[in-house]
């Protein structure tokens, strides 16, 4: 069963600690960080599916980590702010999180926004044996794409990657999400199974029609 990935960022050790073991035994893999710095270190080394942000940190507040997160990710973000501090909420909204949680609060309050949330970005059960793109056709339960009458042969990795993808045909899949959701493989390992796949169904793969980049926000698959 997949294990969702979560980063926790907050200067206070001991909140970031509990917040960590609490999430861990409801069934998360967990990392802390202590500041900014660290969390952008470890994001380096793994592909996280959320984030949880405290506002008020030294150096680099969280409002401003987000804005800058949001040039190039769009993980999500549950941002952390102190009791009554309006202001906060809504800059925190403003520079791209997801949701927020005002100090003190309950972790089981914490778990149902971060469950809400990931339910949200989650590919839906596929309801349909079969998605349909132009002249193609991939099966899901067999992992097949064919054009018209004719199979087209496909790896293991480009059928995970396409059965995402038409999974949420229409919408924009980021690197980060395809890399957890295929186990956690490197963003250039998706580049690459993403161009051997348009080489596969792209008249033009350098000018795709049906798998395309949508910038700063992931691939997408197009009717």
């Amino acid at each position: 069963m997949h294990k969702y990935h979560l980063l926790v960022i907050d200067d206070d050790t001991r909140l970031r600690t509990l917040l960590g073991r609490f999430l861990d035994e409801n069934g998360f893999n967990v990392l802390l960080a202590k500041d900014t710095m660290e969390a952008r270190q470890l994001m380096t080394q793994n592909n996280f599916d959320l984030l949880i942000v405290d506002v008020m940190m030294p150096s680099e507040n969280g409002i401003d980590f987000t804005a800058t997160l949001r040039q190039t990710s769009h993980i999500p973000v549950i941002m952390l702010t102190a009791r009554g501090e309006f202001d906060d909420r809504i800059k925190g909204l403003e520079a791209g999180a997801d949701d927020y949680l005002q100090k003190p609060f309950e972790p089981k309050e914490l778990l149902l926004r971060i469950n809400n949330i990931l339910k949200r970005i989650t590919p839906i059960k596929v309801k349909q044996d079969i998605c349909h793109f132009g002249d193609f056709t991939f099966n899901f339960k067999e992992s097949r794409l064919k054009k018209g009458e004719n199979f087209i042969h496909i790896t293991d990795s480009e059928a995970k990657i396409l059965s995402i993808l038409c999974q949420e045909k229409g919408q924009p899949i980021s690197r980060e999400k395809l890399s957890s959701l295929c186990g956690n493989i490197d963003d250039r390992s998706i580049d690459v199974q993403i161009t051997r796949l348009r080489r596969k169904i792209e008249t033009n793969p350098k000018q795709p029609h049906y798998l395309q980049t949508v910038r700063n926000l992931g691939y997408v698959i197009y009717e």
